[in-house]
């Protein structure tokens, strides 16, 4: 899956994601959501397959999230 992001009206849903970027719903990461980046502005990101982000144009990088380094002991 990668990371892309999509410009659509203010309080879209996934369905119109879906729907505008023609894609089928077993290509889109659901349980991800459609998530908004700047409703403002109407920028949202979702994940899709790596078939469907290169459909749609250039994917971002979407790495796994980890501790970086040792864990410390908090000064009390």
């Amino acid at each position: 899956m990668v990371l892309i992001t999509v410009r659509l009206a203010r309080g879209a849903t996934l369905a119109d994601a879906i729907d505008r970027l023609d894609l089928a719903e077993e290509d889109v990461d659901t349980s991800y959501g459609l998530v908004a980046v700047d409703p403002d502005k109407g920028l949202y990101a979702l994940r899709v397959s790596d078939r469907a982000g290169r459909k749609v144009g250039p994917p971002f990088a979407d790495p796994k999230i980890e501790p970086f380094g040792p864990p410390r002991r908090s000064r009390d």
